[in-house]
């Protein structure tokens, strides 16, 4: 035990000096220390003094398969000595971005058939508000700008992220914004909906879409975003109707 919580203090004092946390008040989180993981293995996690926790959150929603695969790591090890990393940029591919990429066409919506990787979920929205802007441009549409979101939604924690966010502890803190954004309600039936059925609540915030359309006018609104289910939010489920 005694080595365990050594351990702990060490990984912890060496935290507090040197890493800075996403999200976290930094002086509270060093008084109170950080909790220290140091083995996974299915849905589960070890922190440093031995106890055993429930992964609910699977990393960053993110370890869906669980933790442990070996199979993952062994894919990993051949690619590893194969071909580590290697640009796509300057007319260059290499067969694993092929190979994913006719995977994911595969098993994506017929819709879906090309892929551009991103190295997360804000680097992502901020490349697809590119490519929005750039397609209504291209269709000699310039002013359709405005992109409609959600209040309470996620989109990311970049400036672009965040302001196509609904959060607004994340806009009090950014002193600038981007431009051209418009919210619109959640479809939080559980918590917003009052005596208000599922059903007729769920209707009336997807209408809410239209409505913010007609009142921006169709030739200025350039696309809508929004989470299928919200996770940052609290993990929320539209209703049906919406």
């Amino acid at each position: 035990m005694n080595d365990r919580f050594d351990s702990t203090a060490h990984y912890r004092a060496l935290d507090a000096a040197h890493h800075l946390h996403p999200f976290s008040d930094m002086g509270a989180l060093n008084c109170a220390g950080s909790r220290v993981i140091v083995k996974a293995e299915g849905v589960y996690l070890w922190d440093s003094e031995g106890k055993r926790i429930i992964d609910g959150m699977a990393g960053l929603w993110c370890v869906n398969v669980g933790y442990g695969r070996r199979e993952l790591a062994d894919a990993a090890l051949k690619q590893m000595r194969e071909l580590p990393y290697y640009n796509t940029f300057f007319k260059t591919t290499h067969p694993a971005v092929i190979e994913l990429s006719a995977l994911l066409a595969e098993l994506a919506p017929a819709r879906f058939n090309r892929f551009l990787y991103c190295n997360s979920g804000s680097e992502a929205n901020d490349t697809a508000l590119h490519a929005v802007h750039r397609y209504w441009s291209i269709k000699g549409k310039p002013d359709k700008r405005y992109l409609i979101a959600r209040r309470n939604a996620y989109h990311g924690s970049t400036i672009a992220g965040a302001t196509l966010g609904g959060m607004s502890y994340m806009h009090e803190q950014m002193p600038s914004k981007m431009e051209h954004v418009a919210h619109i309600d959640q479809p939080y039936w559980f918590g917003e909906g009052g005596p208000t059925d599922a059903d007729a609540f769920g209707l009336s915030r997807a209408r809410q879409l239209e409505e913010k359309i007609l009142e921006l006018e169709a030739e200025n609104v350039a696309a809508f975003i929004g989470e299928p289910f919200q996770g940052s939010g609290g993990v929320i489920f539209p209703p049906s109707t919406y």
